[in-house]
């Protein structure tokens, strides 16, 4: 069966670093200022999450709480029993480039038994979060970054995203050509050549991808090659050396397809990302 994450996570990588383990009591609020999105498991406790717009949710069971992207919030806990969490920031590589991170919804709230297959590696996780062993914060790391991707595994296997990136690796055929398109950017793709790769014919295939990924095959490509470009250039890689690696046959076509879709040039974007 074709890997749907590997090209994804080799391409950009996802870094956990924990920074609570232990009871919350009372209200305890994150500004989502930073750069970092968020992972929290909760093992046991009530907790009301409050966000700026919304209703509350009510959390009464283990369960986690991903925030791909910053994102204020509050948890209220009774303020004498509160709540044990673990949490750890998230880095994704490439910044808002990073595709996993945009493929998200703001916020993805799950019950731990939901999580199928995870026994192990959260029983470890939460044993390491209560202990003070040797290496405890590098094997804590390790182990939220192993949940991310389980997480990812069963938004796919679920059905939960429904338009965009990780719903068309969800679909049993169009994944094939999502797949083929993140392992060789740089090839010339048809419309005709995506759609054979899926076993599909080239209208039913771009309608289809229309339909679940929410953008054309064609703009998808593009965006992929963008985001590619985007972390070489930060990597500190030449124009020329990227527009061959993501399938541009000279720097001006590079410029132009990167103009069109972050409203600057390579420079100007690298420029910006470097002075923040």
């Amino acid at each position: 069966m074709t890997d749907r994450l590997q090209a994804l996570l080799s391409h950009f990588s996802v870094n956990a670093r924990t920074f609570q383990a232990g009871a919350l009591c009372g209200i305890n609020a994150l500004d989502g200022d930073g750069p970092f999105g968020q992972l929290h498991l909760i093992r046991s406790g009530d907790v009301e999450v409050r966000h700026a717009k919304g209703k509350p949710l009510r959390i009464n069971e283990p369960s986690l709480l991903l925030y791909p992207r910053p994102m204020a919030h509050r948890f209220i806990t009774d303020e004498v029993r509160g709540a044990d969490f673990v949490c750890a920031n998230l880095s994704f590589e490439g910044g808002a480039a990073n595709p996993i991170a945009a493929a998200l919804p703001p916020i993805v709230c799950l019950s731990l038994r939901q999580l199928h297959g995870s026994e192990a590696v959260l029983e470890l996780l939460f044993t390491e979060a209560g202990a003070h062993n040797c290496g405890r914060q590098a094997l804590l790391d390790r182990l939220f970054e192993v949940v991310l991707i389980q997480v990812l595994r069963q938004l796919m296997e679920s059905g939960q995203t429904r338009v965009g990136m990780l719903a068309g690796l969800a679909h049993p055929q169009l994944r094939k050509a999502i797949v083929a398109i993140h392992e060789q950017p740089e090839r010339e793709w048809s419309l005709e050549e995506l759609g054979r790769t899926s076993g599909m014919s080239r209208s039913s295939f771009a309608n289809s991808f229309r339909d679940a990924v929410g953008v054309t095959p064609g703009t998808y490509l593009q965006r992929w090659r963008v985001g590619l470009a985007q972390k070489a250039l930060l990597d500190g890689k030449s124009l020329k050396t990227i527009a061959l690696e993501v399938g541009y046959g000279s720097e001006a076509a590079l410029s132009r397809a990167f103009k069109t879709l972050s409203g600057k040039s390579p420079r100007e974007w690298r420029t910006m990302q470097q002075a923040e």
